[in-house]
């Protein structure tokens, strides 16, 4: 069985073409050191032969082939006539690959280094602002929490209804007692109007309502007590008659 060979190198000659292959010849050096008592090879000359398909699949040109570094692995034959082989040894080629240019390379291994840093300087930088937002974060609940805040949401709760100037005191609407005299009057509808378009903008009474402090008789402000039966209000501001 012929033994398999790996060359590597670029071509020492120009591209031969024939019908269903080419030819070109690489030079591979001798050992620099011999055994003892035998004689140093300087180079042995090869002429590669590669299927015309192979060939072009490794995109390869006449021009590119003479300074490319190729990898060819195949077999020695000796079959081959001297004028298609000038090469002291032919290689029928298996397969040729095309070896990445040192330049190429280093500057792939440059810019692949490159980016590392870039990418481990960004996460650096994300971990020295992420510390800063987890404490922005936690900030705010303690704000939320603290004694004075909680005492001015209570605040709107506690707030008592606004009231009329003058009101004394505020009492149920149902314990008011309505005399006689003031049933039979029909107070004014344009003015007992006002007063409801007043309440529905404000939210209670332009005056208070004037009672007894003890029996809870009405004696003034029967047009505000109408006002507020109509609006179904619970509570009714009021002052009291003869209250020094």
């Amino acid at each position: 069985m012929p033994h398999k060979m790996t060359l590597t190198g670029s071509a020492t000659g120009p591209l031969r073409e024939y019908d269903r292959y080419v030819a070109f010849d690489m030079r591979e050096k001798g050992s620099p050191s011999a055994p003892k008592g035998l004689k140093k090879s300087t180079f042995i000359s090869y002429t590669v032969f590669v299927a015309k398909k192979a060939f072009n699949k490794t995109g390869l040109t006449k021009k590119s082939i003479m300074h490319e570094k190729v990898l060819v692995q195949g077999e020695p034959t000796l079959d081959i006539p001297i004028d298609e082989c000038p090469g002291e040894i032919g290689i029928i080629c298996f397969q040729i690959t095309v070896l990445p240019n040192k330049n190429e390379k280093e500057a792939n291994e440059s810019k692949d280094k490159k980016e590392a840093q870039q990418e481990v300087a960004a996460t650096k930088q994300e971990e020295k602002q992420e510390p800063v937002a987890k404490e922005a974060k936690t900030v705010q609940p303690e704000v939320n929490e603290t004694p004075v805040q909680k005492k001015k949401a209570a605040q709107p709760k506690k707030q008592q209804p606004i009231q009329p100037k003058g009101t004394k005191d505020v009492v149920s609407f149902d314990d008011i007692i309505v005399p006689e005299a003031f049933l039979k009057t029909r107070p004014n509808p344009v003015k007992t109007e006002e007063v409801i378009e007043f309440v529905k903008r404000t939210g209670h009474l332009d005056k208070p309502l004037t009672i007894e402090k003890e029996t809870k008789v009405l004696k003034d402000g029967y047009r505000r007590y109408i006002v507020a039966k109509t609006m179904k209000m619970d509570n009714v501001p009021v002052v009291y008659e003869y209250q020094g």
